[in-house]
């Protein structure tokens, strides 16, 4: 069975995709009738020829104009009516059925009833499908109004602080720019997954024909090696270009970096994703691109010089996309929290290790008698990434779950998981296990056989993670199964990180404690989806040194940055930023995100700052710290810049 692999678009092209122009111009206002009741009106223009369906239409799935917004506080007052009302039409998109719709200017007015404090202001939503008789196309557009009389949120006055002077701290111990990975460990982390995809067999066989390809064409010996390099390059070249488009969503949106790695819904895809490609992997169906993507490409690699060598380089991508795409899905999530350049530097090291070979064989032609044949031994290598793909879908499915709650995944179900993999995959190694391409009396070599022995090795190692015990932290993978708290043995307090007091996305009440309390506040910016935050919890927070300071001396207040669950309705607002940019503050992440990168200049997690309790910086923000030494100098530098600011 063959699938087309149409996902390759979402790796390569996910922002070309140019959105049409909306033919509903509109603005809203609301005018207050009572203490809790209000009007909303809605002036409506569409453009010439164009109309918008009035009513909502079962057995066509049609949905009609209608307003929205997402607060349970306030409730409609009967029906939203329309001034002039809705025409009758013979529809030929719905071949020419009789349909109520709004042409021209019309306005809409709908009365309301708010329970509670009257908010300061509200976003509505208009939703709809307008059509000119050729285009048809989804409305969904929003605005704020405002409500005479509304009160402003707290927390709007709580993302600025007006202490904070990130470039001059009581003390300047720490590091003045926090961050997670360095680029050289990004690009190391590239460099391995590329090499790992060159021992696939979308890509290892393509090794001595494409060498002898180019060998074969040329006049002579530096033209064969000008086309090799140049060959290396455009390969290079190819996947450094495909993450440009990050750099432009990275400028308007900064946090879309977090928004990739955290996001439920896309961890849940690329599990689905990845389970997919795993059962390929094991040999069950064969993954294609359609012809003519490739196709496309490989007609272009004639052309001519330069431009042939690039196309053969493209063709090359796109062909092996249906094993490295899996490896460049990884390398997207695992650094997008750190940023476009992260991203950048992580494609450049895989386009180095898949580029490299060519260049050099095809500089030294010779090397080829001493590159392996291709044969069985691909087909493991297969099957190996295929176990690996497979435990890293239930990190994707843990992500999401973490990040909205869902009690699916506790960390003993993960790791139970995790070790039938481990389990499984040994099994195949000494052949036990028959997957498909795989026969009785096939020889198991010495290298499948101690592969099998660390398999096994490592299902060891996961056990002790299944009691409740201590041995249960298993310090060689902090960060990839969810945290000791989030357990099946009753622990209630799924944020539990062993610091008494220790407040969850509540920075008021830290303040308040630090007051009462004389101690400085340390904030730990964190996720439910960060592994180096795990790590430094797991394998920092632990030690009695660093534990007693946690305990003793500080209020340990943690913001979750990647927390979906909403505000309650009275606490969302919208905020806006020193150059005239609005963002809505609707979740708990979305306050906390905020909150950090306008304080702090960073969008990356773990963070740790210490401040006093008027918002004044004790010293550099640190990040991922795992030198137990620094961390606990930096945490006692911090409180001597408390004493000393008394």
């Amino acid at each position: 069975m063959k699938s087309n692999a149409i996902l390759f678009l979402l790796f390569l092209l996910p922002l070309f995709c140019a959105a049409q122009d909306s033919p509903l111009q509109w603005e809203a206002n609301s005018q207050k009738n009572s203490a809790a009741s209000y009007t909303i009106t809605i002036k409506a223009s569409l453009a010439e020829k164009w109309h918008v369906y009035a009513d909502s239409i079962t057995d066509l799935e049609l949905e009609g104009l209608h307003i929205s917004w997402d607060n349970d506080n306030i409730q409609k007052d009967g029906k939203t009516t329309a001034t002039p009302g809705a025409t009758i039409i013979k529809d030929p998109v719905f071949e020419n059925r009789e349909l109520h719709v709004y042409t021209g200017n019309f306005t809409l007015v709908q009365k309301i009833n708010i329970t509670g404090d009257v908010p300061a202001s509200l976003k509505i939503a208009l939703h709809g499908f307008a059509s000119n008789n050729e285009a048809f196309i989804p409305l969904e557009e929003t605005k704020n109004i405002q409500f005479e009389g509304g009160i402003a949120p707290v927390a709007a006055s709580q993302i600025k602080l007006q202490g904070v002077d990130l470039k001059h701290p009581v003390l300047p111990c720490g590091d003045a720019h926090a961050s997670g990975q360095s680029l050289l460990t990004v690009f190391f982390l590239g460099l391995v997954g590329g090499i790992i995809a060159l021992l696939t067999p979308c890509v290892f066989p393509m090794i001595p024909v494409t060498v002898s390809f180019f060998t074969n064409r040329a006049s002579n010996k530096n033209q064969a090696i000008r086309n090799g390099i140049l060959y290396g390059f455009f390969i290079f070249l190819i996947y450094v270009l495909a993450s440009i488009p990050f750099h432009v969503i990275g400028n308007v949106q900064p946090e879309i970096f977090n928004n990739i790695s955290t996001n439920a819904w896309l961890n849940v895809f690329f599990f689905a994703v990845f389970i997919f490609f795993a059962v390929s992997f094991f040999g069950y169906f064969e993954i294609n691109l359609p012809a003519g993507i490739a196709g496309k490409a490989d007609a272009k690699s004639s052309l001519g010089s330069i431009s042939g060598i690039f196309f053969m380089a493209l063709t090359l991508v796109i062909v092996s996309f249906s094993c490295t795409g899996v490896i460049l899905g990884t390398l997207l999530v695992g650094t997008a929290s750190e940023g476009a350049w992260s991203l950048t530097t992580g494609m450049a090291g895989f386009g180095t290790a898949l580029a490299l070979p060519f260049a050099l064989f095809a500089m030294f032609p010779n090397w080829l008698k001493s590159l392996p044949k291709s044969g069985g031994w691909l087909d493991t290598v297969k099957k190996i990434l295929a176990f690996a793909e497979l435990a890293l879908a239930f990190k994707f499915l843990s992500n999401a779950d973490l990040v909205e709650h869902w009690g699916l995944l506790k960390r003993e179900v993960f790791i139970g998981i995790w070790l039938l993999i481990a389990l499984g995959l040994g099994c195949y190694l000494f052949g036990w296990l028959k997957l498909p391409h795989d026969y009785k009396g096939q020889k198991i070599s010495a290298t499948r056989k101690v592969l099998g022995i660390l398999s096994f090795i490592f299902a060891v190692y996961l056990v002790p993670g299944l009691t409740p015990s201590h041995y249960a932290n298993l310090t060689l993978l902090s960060g990839f199964p969810p945290p000791l708290s989030y357990s099946v043995y009753g622990k209630k307090n799924v944020h539990g990180k062993g610091v008494e007091p220790h407040v969850i996305n509540d920075y008021e009440k830290a303040v308040q404690l630090s007051a009462e309390q004389n101690k400085p506040i340390l904030i730990d910016f964190t996720g439910w989806a960060c592994v180096n935050c795990r790590k430094m919890e797991e394998q920092v927070w632990t030690k009695p040194e660093i534990s007693s300071l946690l305990t003793e001396k500080f209020i340990l207040v943690s913001l979750y940055v990647d927390d979906r669950k909403k505000l309650p309705p009275s606490e969302r607002f919208t905020y806006t930023f020193p150059g005239g940019k609005e963002k809505d503050i609707e979740t708990i992440g979305d306050k906390w995100a905020t909150f950090q990168s306008e304080n702090f200049g960073q969008s990356t997690q773990p963070l740790y700052v210490i401040l006093n309790h008027e918002g004044k910086l004790m010293t550099h923000p640190v990040g991922y710290t795992p030198d137990v030494k620094k961390y606990e100098d930096w945490l006692n530098c911090g409180l001597k810049a408390y004493t000393s600011n008394q």
